[in-house]
């Protein structure tokens, strides 16, 4: 017969209260690192787009997406350190898989350099300082992996907004001085590596940990096409605007996606914090259905405070932006949504339920089939991208949800003792192996 649930305790309830007060501290404090980050990745955007005019700064926009996608084995490494630092695998053991992680993204990054600058009509040079930052994110990854797994926010937080910081004053102080968007982001990948290094230090040089074997790369790269397809939901229409519009009207829709950058990165403290909680077969439905409803409110404030602020582009850009004012909110919902759609691919991941990115995958081919063929001006490409964002979030969405409370109802009855047996009180995080 199956067990009658307890009714809960004043001590089940203190604990609860005490693991959402844990929560709310740390989404404050991944906030504020990840705004200061995000801040100050913003406003690179504003001197690029003023001192290179609409066509450098569609090059420099479009060299970040590509940027952006080769950072993919980073943001996977993340996710699998974190998830095993949970589970007691040693500093040493999950750093040695991430230098692994980043020589392959080395090795990836430069054979993918001339197939960019040719794709993206860049120089090599160009495409060489955009895309050799992608092994110095997977060695500042595996840090914060292991801050994150260890539940160290405050340091987390540190080193989010120093990342951020570095990376955006050497380039802007390049831009300064005339230098390309090449040179620009070579500067930020310098500053970059040097945040790993005071990362690894901050973390420290732990000893000990589980030590039975640890993940392999070919771990990291079954989270990585979860990741990928995210990412390249969040950079396909950018790079096919440089590729399918005039110059010009790619520098608008570049500026515009500002907009879709900030409303897709501010809440990333919601997964962040969450994660672990995913991974907890027993917290996971839960954990999922508040991720998700914080994502949702907070793309509805940002889509209204896009709406609200647009009249201000020309004056913070120029009055060559002054198209991109009316589409700016569009912009904004589809970065909400795609926020919402990453929370629940996070869940995915902690749950090892990966099949998930198949919807985004076919998200992604809708979309560049669509711009490729119906698509061919500024408003509708925008449009394109939000019908795809919202409807591939709404799906994958209400398919987490579904499989963390299966996998809630299975962990009840695995956990319900026979006749034979007596109860135990293991509300550990666990998984098989």
């Amino acid at each position: 017969m199956p067990r009658t649930p307890r009714p809960a305790s004043e001590g089940t309830e203190t604990t609860r209260g005490s693991a959402t007060g844990t929560a709310v501290a740390g989404m404050t404090l991944v906030t504020v690192g990840a705004m200061t980050a995000n801040l100050a990745s913003y406003l690179l955007h504003l001197p690029a787009g003023r001192w290179l005019g609409p066509a450098g700064y569609g090059e420099f926009a479009s060299l970040l997406a590509a940027q952006l996608v080769l950072a993919v084995p980073a943001l996977a490494l993340q996710t699998v350190v974190a998830r095993e630092a949970v589970h007691g695998t040693g500093a040493a053991a999950l750093r040695r898989l991430g230098y692994r992680c980043a020589v392959l993204a080395f090795v990836v990054a430069m054979l993918l350099v001339p197939v960019v600058a040719w794709a993206l009509d860049t120089s090599v040079g160009g495409a060489f300082g955009s895309l050799v930052t992608a092994p110095l994110l997977v060695l500042l990854a595996a840090e914060q992996g292991l801050l994150q797994g260890r539940g160290r926010f405050a340091a987390l937080s540190v080193v989010l907004a120093a990342a951020g910081v570095a990376k955006v004053v050497p380039a802007v102080a390049v831009l300064a001085v005339g230098g390309g968007p090449g040179a620009a982001l070579f500067a930020g990948a310098l500053g970059t590596g040097a945040v790993a290094l005071a990362a690894s230090v901050l973390v420290g040089r732990t000893s000990g940990g589980r030590t039975e074997p640890v993940p392999t790369a070919g771990t990291v790269l079954r989270a990585s096409q979860v990741q990928l397809a995210l990412i390249a939901l969040t950079s396909l229409d950018l790079l096919l605007a440089r590729m399918l519009l005039d110059p010009d009207s790619a520098g608008l829709y570049a500026l515009g996606a500002v907009a879709t950058k900030v409303a897709f990165w501010l809440p990333q403290a919601v997964g962040v914090v969450l994660y672990p909680r995913m991974a907890n077969p027993v917290q996971s439905a839960a954990a999922v259905r508040s991720a998700l409803t914080v994502l949702v409110a907070i793309g509805a404030v940002l889509v209204a405070g896009a709406a609200i602020c647009a009249p201000i582009v020309p004056m913070l850009v120029g009055d060559a932006y002054g198209p991109v004012q009316s589409l700016l909110w569009l912009f904004a919902l589809q970065g909400a949504c795609l926020a919402v759609l990453q929370g629940a691919l996070l869940s995915a991941i902690a749950g090892e339920r990966t099949h998930l990115a198949l919807v985004a995958w076919a998200g992604l081919a809708l979309e560049a089939v669509l711009m490729f063929t119906v698509a061919s001006t500024l408003r509708q490409f925008i449009a394109v991208a939000v019908g795809v964002a919202a409807a591939t979030a709404a799906v994958v969405a209400v398919l987490a949800l579904r499989g963390a409370a299966a996998t809630r109802s299975s962990t009840d009855d695995a956990a319900t003792p026979s006749a034979d047996e007596s109860p135990t009180n293991d509300t550990a995080p666990h998984r098989d192996r």
